[in-house]
């Protein structure tokens, strides 16, 4: 086993086992329902700043994700016009369309799920759980921060709500720290306001990322509400979805940097539930072909000079995966990703791309 394959082998989460062979189908519907909304399957792409954009969100889309999330959106930035946060709140090609937004004052927070419901958006979702420093810090302290202020959490969750007409949502942490677990009382309390679905990242905002996600600390959610839960962290694959809903008690998961380089995931885990079957890894054919549509997509989104940029993340992720299917040695990954992720011509980009995908797949046969 190459070093790079033992690497992702050795990533495997350790919560689960080789006996979660078939979905809990018996103690989950097929389906999610927000409000009037029927969601197709319970596998969801979690909102990712920098990541889940539109572009994003119609490939995992089109791949078999039941419902795609917008990247965190400022209210404040949206109602101001700001062309990025404009940007986000497009619909082309999604439905139903969720966008998620973040933000301290109730006025913000209205004006802008109203601009977003104008925008076509199908649902709006709440943003409490971003644990990043410059969204939870200084004077507007939004995201995970405010989990340390119940009482004015609710003010934001009433004045969003009573601002549209369309499903409003809620995704939280497990609280701010270790000693101020209080997911429970907010999800409680924000069902009683109106909300019609939460999630819950399985970890506090001082962990951050680190360590596991409590997958079981999100039971006493599920005991406290009685509207659609979504669990979130750490879910990565179909073992790993199962394990998270039979801990949780949710009824679905939300997957989040498990799609990174790999937008096919999702799909595969909703439609295993659906039939039991587990699908092989795309071939790389596939895989070459799913990040040609989706680097071409991000180009027209975002025009050539701001697309070339944004694009690299995903196509350094999608290399990850190409080299992990193949066996790749890791010199030759590193010198491929130098080449593609440094090129300034998207013509450069897809000759490289195609010079590594069989390069790739000479790994793979040898």
């Amino acid at each position: 086993m190459c070093a790079l394959c033992a690497h992702v082998c050795s990533a495997a989460d350790t919560r689960t086992t080789s006996s979660f062979v078939t979905p809990p189908i018996a103690t989950h519907p097929k389906t999610l329902r927000i409000g009037d909304l029927e969601i197709a399957n319970r596998v969801v792409l979690a909102p990712m700043t920098g990541i889940t954009d539109v572009p994003f969100r119609r490939q995992v889309a089109g791949l078999g994700a039941g419902l795609v999330v917008s990247e965190m959106t400022a209210s404040a930035d949206l109602v101001n016009g700001r062309p990025m946060s404009v940007l986000r709140c497009e619909a082309t090609g999604l439905g139903p369309h969720v966008v998620q937004l973040a933000g301290c004052e109730t006025r913000w927070m209205a004006e802008g799920a109203r601009i977003a419901e104008a925008s076509g958006a199908d649902i709006i979702d709440i943003n409490m759980g971003c644990p990043a420093r410059k969204v939870t810090g200084g004077a507007g302290q939004s995201g995970s921060a405010l989990m340390r202020d119940l009482d004015h959490a609710l003010r934001l969750i009433e004045a969003t709500i009573v601002a549209v007409k369309v499903p409003v949502t809620l995704k939280m942490r497990l609280g701010w720290d270790d000693r101020t677990i209080n997911a429970p009382e907010l999800a409680r309390r924000a069902e009683a306001a109106g909300i019609q679905l939460i999630t819950v990242h399985g970890r506090t905002r001082c962990q951050f990322y680190k360590g596991e996600a409590d997958w079981g600390a999100i039971r006493a959610v599920r005991d406290a509400i009685h509207i659609p839960l979504i669990v979130n962290g750490d879910i990565t694959s179909f073992e790993t979805a199962v394990t998270a809903l039979e801990m949780s008690g949710a009824d679905a998961v939300m997957v989040g940097r498990g799609a990174y380089g790999r937008p096919w995931v999702p799909g595969q885990i909703a439609r295993r539930f659906e039939t039991g079957i587990a699908e092989p890894v795309p071939t790389l054919a596939a895989q070459r072909s799913h990040l040609r549509t989706l680097y071409e997509d991000i180009l027209g989104h975002y025009g050539q000079h701001i697309g070339l940029r944004h694009a690299r993340k995903h196509l350094g992720w999608a290399l990850d995966a190409a080299a992990a299917a193949s066996c790749a040695p890791a010199d030759s990954l590193r010198g491929w990703k130098q080449k593609i992720l440094t090129a300034e011509d998207p013509a450069a980009v897809h000759r490289s791309l195609d010079d590594a995908f069989d390069n790739f797949a000479w790994s793979a046969a040898a």
